[in-house]
């Protein structure tokens, strides 16, 4: 089952996706995004002409690497057309199920424009292979029939080094995670493709772009390799420019962040004063570990003399400069945003205003459940309501009394009722009328008070002590509830943001994606036609 979900995110986040902050005139924190078709056309013709004469897709081809349905649709928006964006930073095996759920978003996106615009409209996916972020990359989490299991690669973990220059090393025991995942799935063929992407020797980011390519390209969705040599090349002279306008950069930032403090929120990214937006990569001092192949954030006092000496290739954007930079070598109309980017796009208009470059425009992208039959029925069996599942022990606790013995349980009640009665009568017993001296009561009624609070304390100590027993000695009932929360509320988070999504797509094969993107349809018209559903 496919369901669409509240993308969610922080108060910011949120805030901005209902239009209640950022909006006011002569203060907007993000470019206006077109609310009906005949906007969406203004803005596409106009984001065309912007590139008029000018051949983007050639110097970028080699990073795009795309073939089949997916270069076909790319080389038509480059001939007359435009494209739509997401994109996500490497994640193990794919990484957690929203990345998915993103491209999905991106593509029903594009198929929408097309068909409402009249004109070629191409899907991108950016990997971000150039990101550094090692836990994001190297961890995920997989749902069984025993519960969560954390999957992670042997590392050791990297300092600062993009994640194209990193290698998986020793894969064995996450790929047997991974099979042992799956079961005996009927589409074998997706686990094999894992397998050709994710070899020891391979990089992290290339087994990342390997993947994605090899699931999105045949649904006509190009990714583009953002550490690509190609990428690096075409993104130069826009890193100089970022670089020599470092302390406007800077300033413009500074005031968006006190704008956003002053609305009562706080900024996504926390801004780090004396340091550009623009990585160098592979400078001769390395990092603190001595390795020369990390990157690090060019300081503002140095970034015009970086500008000038910099070897083309070594310089990288950072997460608010990416955007601008995207929708600089793009035609993009728009990028399709998770909640955390959503919430930091609000600090990237000031970004591209000071450079003179084009605002990106941005929508919240479409959030879904991926949830197996069989699990939302073990649910239905075992009682669990969605409430308990949220909280960590709640839906054990419920399972536990269920399966107590009624002479206990009993007992217990008639314990507490006892012990509440009891303790009310001498409470009663020690209360002083109130037309008498309270000091000539014999204890305060606070004293009273904190012996009810502690007996209670102490018996509800005892009956999460009887209900573990329960817990020990059913053991099938509490693996029912692990394998429940694994599958529906894992890390008590929604199963998009933290699953990995492979060993569906093993089970059900990749018509699944196909589904995603049917289910996708409706949050993408009303984005580009203000409706939900078609006329």
């Amino acid at each position: 089952m496919v369901r669409t979900a509240p993308l969610g995110g922080s108060a910011l986040s949120r805030a901005i996706q209902r239009g209640e902050v950022g909006n006011q005139v002569g203060a907007m924190w993000y470019a206006p995004r077109p609310r009906d078709v005949n906007a969406w056309r203004a803005h596409a013709l106009a984001t065309r002409a912007s590139f008029a004469g000018r051949d983007w897709l050639a110097p970028l081809a080699p990073a795009f690497g795309a073939s089949g349905a997916a270069a076909e649709r790319l080389a038509r928006a480059a001939r007359e057309g435009v494209v739509i964006t997401t994109g996500q930073q490497p994640g193990l095996f794919g990484g957690p199920t929203y990345t998915w759920s993103k491209a999905m978003s991106a593509l029903a996106a594009a198929d929408t424009l097309e068909a409402e615009l009249g004109i070629p409209v191409a899907p991108v996916f950016w990997a971000a292979t150039d990101d550094a972020d090692w836990m994001e990359a190297a961890v995920t989490y997989l749902a069984t029939p025993t519960g969560l299991e954390r999957v992670a690669l042997a590392g050791p973990a990297t300092d600062g080094v993009s994640m194209n220059d990193v290698p998986l090393g020793d894969l064995q025991s996450a790929l047997a995670q991974l099979v042992r995942a799956c079961g005996s799935g009927a589409h074998a063929s997706v686990l094999e493709t894992v397998r050709q992407a994710y070899t020891p020797h391979a990089t992290i980011g290339a087994a990342y772009v390997f993947l994605m390519r090899a699931l999105l390209e045949p649904l006509g969705m190009a990714v583009l390799d953002a550490a690509h040599p190609a990428t690096r090349a075409a993104a130069d002279a826009f890193l100089r420019a970022a670089l020599h306008a470092a302390p406007r950069v800077q300033d413009a930032l500074r005031h968006r962040a006190e704008a956003i403090v002053a609305s009562g929120y706080t900024p996504q990214v926390e801004i780090v004063d004396g340091l550009s937006l623009v990585f160098r990569t592979g400078g001769s001092e390395g990092n603190a570990n001595g390795n020369s192949g990390a990157r690090a954030r060019v300081p503002v006092a140095e970034a015009s003399a970086v500008a000038n000496e910099a070897e083309v290739g070594a310089l990288g954007a950072n997460v608010l400069l990416r955007p601008v930079l995207e929708r600089a070598l793009l035609p993009t109309v728009c990028y399709l945003a998770g909640p955390g980017e959503f919430a930091y796009f609000a600090q990237v208009a000031p970004v591209a205003e000071a450079l003179g470059a084009a605002v990106p425009v941005v929508a919240p992208r479409w959030a879904a459940e991926v949830l197996e039959a069989d699990a939302c029925d073990l649910q239905a069996r075992l009682g669990i309501t969605d409430e308990q599942l949220h909280d960590p022990h709640a839906a054990e606790q419920a399972i536990a009394r269920a399966q107590l013995d009624e002479s206990v349980a009993d007992a217990l009640e008639r314990l507490r009722i006892t012990l509440e009665t009891q303790l009310r009568t001498l409470g009663d017993a020690l209360r002083v009328p109130d037309d008498e001296e309270q000091e000539a009561a014999l204890v305060a009624p606070s004293v009273v008070d904190g012996l009810a609070r502690d007996i209670t304390h102490r018996l509800d100590r005892f009956e999460r002590r009887v209900l573990a027993g329960v817990k020990r000695r059913e053991i099938g009932a509490m693996q029912d509830v692990a394998a429940v929360r694994a599958a529906l509320r894992p890390l008590g988070q929604s199963p998009e943001r933290v699953l990995n999504l492979v060993p569906l797509l093993v089970r059900y094969g990749p018509g699944l994606l196909d589904r995603m993107r049917e289910e996708a349809m409706g949050h993408a018209r009303l984005l580009v036609t203000g409706h939900a559903e078609q006329a």
